[in-house]
């Protein structure tokens, strides 16, 4: 009898609260879906249902964007869930090293990482008010986490775009201005960046921000909520080829599940979808390999529409899609996953355990050498990512040498890092390590290389046997009470580090010369690059023993006095190879042509890497901007150049060179300096047969792939004299993302590639593209004048995570002349 009055009680108080709790549309006093909904709107939407049902939603706010707004997880599931939610999470948490015996399901579902793919937010809303009332059953074994808008930037940027400049009422025409975003779309974040490509780099904020509470979690299940070209149907798992080797069965199989469940909806409505292209699961840094690769069953979904389709907008074949259709399809598959998810609870705990037992890799540990500062920096990023790393010393290990892409023995000796796949993350690990990914399919959706070892300059050993390292200890310094007395303090210059600590004193007014041949000092060889301070250069600046130490404590910079400018071998530090750091005063262009990713590339270097300050001035009005005011114009890699950079353009940029400006064009940019009438450099003869042989239609794209580099790792050769090249060995592993080739310089190339040697250590590139690429340049001076243009072919800040590429930007800021 008190069971039977408790049932009633509380489906009576259960019905009340779900008759109280009001609907997106109620709440927000119009129709959802006719509108878009500014963010605090929606933050308004879930503190609202957070006030309401505290017993059955928690809201938590786990950050801030750069431009200040809240960055949200929604914590939802029955009253009796959410009241013992902690030790929920340490049950499932458990599974990771084989203990615990979870019962719940734990489903993530992350919304609008594309600011401009803005439906997703809007779907969300929904999602969350459905899962509380009609499909609140869902809920009695499932905890579901929702982030309602990972972009919160870009998503307002682009909703404010779209009510300024929409027709009233809505205009579903193509053709009207409201289908038309500009250069600066809201698909990235403040920093232009594409944070659905950031999970596993967390170079910018909202990543870093979020990684934390993902980690807490490990869901079981993670959906990516995203849009795609106006005129594709929907698209849900189960993914296309290549799944990276590392995705277990039961994770192929349940993609499988949810999409058969996906499909009995949308059969039902008559929605079109399509399943197992395009998408796949390899580059690691998505929001569904890198939940994949941490043990749970990562998956995007794709609906039609983005920037373009605004509230509505007519397709290829007449329909009109609406901004509701959209909201329908996307909150069908978020209920439909939780739903598949809360039947198949006690399936996905078990096999989440599975995954975190018995890896039998056939690389047991990495042992990475090189400079520390490039180790430091790697292990901050393995901190993020919870990732166990230690030190060894005096062991041998035998296994393969990342530099030449063969089996060999090395002797541990300090600095040294040991990562190993003996661990929870041991299979993030592997796919973040392993020198080379393998590819079940050639076609692929984004890079098919990425291994750390290489992007962070590091000399790696992938081994065989497992390695046991010690607890690793980060760098200190401490410069206190420096010598008043010491004619100059001497510092290296091999990393990021350095360029951060240089761009420090420059601000600080304290003037630096640098090394531009190598010297011995006190019986130390110093290279090239070496930055010196001396006490007579700074003679005038009002505290310059004190700002020096405190700048060099900050940035864990060592510096060694010196009583004297008598060298005992190279060049004294008066000679004319001992040059003064230039104070530089920096722009960069924005707008059209400019890829609005590479231009934020570079913002974000200036702003958040280097901290040294830049100005943008866009295409808009680069014509008025008198360019005599600055030192350094950085030309982001973009398509169009060439019609930018008219003879009047070009006319003017060879004036400000000649009179001892720097010009530094990236990618794409140099197009526009090449050519009749351009600056020096030329592109490679195109290498065409005469025939043509006759190819199936179905064949075109495996063909066209023939003449691409896919996101391929190069060993290139290194001009180790330049000033472009201070702080590099004799080698660089590039990153190249495309086939554009340059012929090497008369003088001044610097990085280049040689015949004979164009196949990649890692990853995907065409045979064609690969006869192409031979005898050619990477990085490049063009000296013409006073001045200098820089070439860089391939993009060493690409995505900001290719570490070791950064210091030649550097060095184009500070030590070319």
């Amino acid at each position: 009898m008190r069971t039977l009055l408790h049932s009633f009680c509380f489906v009576f108080s259960f019905s009340v609260i779900a008759q109280d709790l009001k609907s997106p549309s109620e709440f927000l006093s119009y129709e959802l879906g006719t509108q878009f909904t500014r963010h605090h709107e929606v933050v308004d939407y879930y503190q609202y249902v957070a006030e309401t049902v505290p017993n059955r939603m928690q809201l938590i706010q786990y950050g801030k964007t750069n431009e200040r707004r809240p960055l949200l997880v929604a914590y939802l599931s029955s009253a009796a869930n959410m009241a013992d939610l902690e030790n929920i999470r340490q049950e499932h948490l458990k599974n990771t090293n084989g203990g615990g015996t979870p019962s719940k399901a734990i489903v993530w579902l992350s919304y609008n990482v594309h600011g401009n793919e803005s439906v997703s937010t809007e779907a969300s809303m929904q999602t969350l008010y459905d899962l509380l009332t009609d499909k609140s059953d869902y809920l009695e074994n499932t905890v579901v986490i929702m982030d309602p808008c990972i972009n919160p930037d870009g998503r307002d940027r682009y909703v404010n775009w779209y009510n300024q400049n929409k027709n009233t009422p809505n205009n579903a025409d193509p053709n009207s201005k409201e289908h038309h975003e500009g250069w600066l779309t809201g698909r990235s974040n403040h920093y232009m960046f594409d944070l659905n490509r950031d999970w596993a780099w967390l170079t910018q904020v909202e990543s870093q921000q979020r990684l934390k509470f993902f980690n807490k979690w490990l869901p079981h299940v993670h959906v990516d909520f995203h849009e795609q070209g106006v005129n594709n149907p929907y698209y849900f798992a189960p993914a296309a080829e290549p799944f990276h080797e590392v995705i277990t069965d039961f994770q192929r199989d349940f993609q499988v599940t949810i999409g058969k469940n996906h499909a009995k909806y949308f059969d039902a409505n008559g929605w079109f979808y399509f399943t197992k292209e395009v998408f796949d699961l390899l580059y690691p840094s998505y929001g569904d390999t890198y939940p994949t690769y941490n043990g749970g069953v990562g998956m995007t979904y794709e609906q039609g529409g983005s920037g373009r389709a605004g509230l509505g907008i007519v397709t290829r074949i007449g329909d009109t899609l609406t901004l509701k259709d959209r909201i329908a399809h996307h909150l069908t598959t978020g209920l439909s996953t939780v739903e598949v998810a809360s039947k198949n609870a006690q399936r996905l705990n078990d096999e989440f355990k599975k995954f975190y037992q018995n890896k039998n890799f056939k690389y047991k540990s990495y042992v990475l050498q090189g400079d520390a500062d490039k180790i430091d920096a790697l292990t901050a990023l393995l901190d993020q990512h919870q990732i166990e790393y230690g030190t060894a010393d005096g062991a041998t290990a035998k296994g393969l040498r990342y530099g030449n892409g063969k089996m060999g023995s090395i002797k541990i000796s300090d600095p040294s890092l040991v990562v190993s796949t003996n661990q929870p993350k041991g299979t993030l690990v592997k796919v973040l390590f392993e020198p080379n990914a393998k590819l079940s399919d050639s076609v692929t959706y984004d890079i098919t290389a990425w291994s750390l070892p290489f992007a962070y300059g590091l000399d790696a050993t992938a081994t065989t046997n497992l390695i046991q390292g010690s607890s690793y200890e980060k760098k200190t310094v401490n410069n206190s009470g420096l010598d008043p007395q010491a004619y100059a303090f001497l510092t290296d210059w091999s990393s990021m580090k350095d360029a951060r600590f240089l761009a420090a004193l420059l601000q600080k007014k304290i003037r630096v010369r640098y090394a531009q041949k190598p010297f011995v000092m006190d019986g130390k060889n110093y290279d090239r690059g070496t930055l010196i301070i001396t006490r007579a250069d700074n003679k005038n600046h009002p505290d310059f023993l004190g700002t020096l130490s405190t700048v060099a404590n900050e940035h864990l910079i060592l510096l060694t006095a010196t009583s004297t400018g008598f060298v005992e071998g190279g060049k004294d530090f008066g000679s004319g190879y001992v040059q003064m750091v230039p104070d530089i005063k920096v722009a960069v262009l924005s707008g059209e042509p400019t890829s609005t990713l590479r231009f934020g590339e570079i913002w974000h270097f200036f702003e958040q890497q280097l901290h040294y300050p830049v100005a943008v001035i866009d295409s808009e009005y680069m014509r008025r901007v008198d360019l005599s005011e600055y030192d350094v114009l950085i030309l982001p890699g973009g398509r169009g150049y060439q019609g930018f950079i008219d003879e009047s353009k070009l006319s003017e940029l060879k004036e400000w060179v000649g009179n001892g400006g720097k010009l530094i064009a990236m990618g794409g940019a140099i197009k526009g300096l090449t050519g009749e009438g351009g600056f020096g450099l030329k592109p490679t003869e195109s290498k065409k047969d005469s025939a043509v042989n006759p190819q199936s239609y179905d064949a075109s794209e495996r063909d066209r792939i023939k003449g691409a580099i896919t996101g391929a790792i190069f060993k290139t050769k290194v001009d180790t004299t330049h000033p472009l090249a201070y702080g590099y060995g004799d080698s660089y592993f590039s990153l190249k993302l495309g086939a554009d080739a340059y012929q090497y310089m008369d003088s001044g190339t610097v990085v280049y590639l040689e015949e004979g040697y164009t196949e990649p250590i890692a990853g995907f590139a065409g045979s064609e593209a690969q006869g192409k690429i031979g005898n050619t340049l990477v990085f490049g001076v063009e000296n013409r004048g006073r001045g200098s243009v820089i070439y860089m072919v391939d993009n060493p800040l690409f995505r900001g995570f290719w570490e070791n590429g950064k210091l030649f930007f550097a060095n184009a800021l500070f030590m070319v002349d």
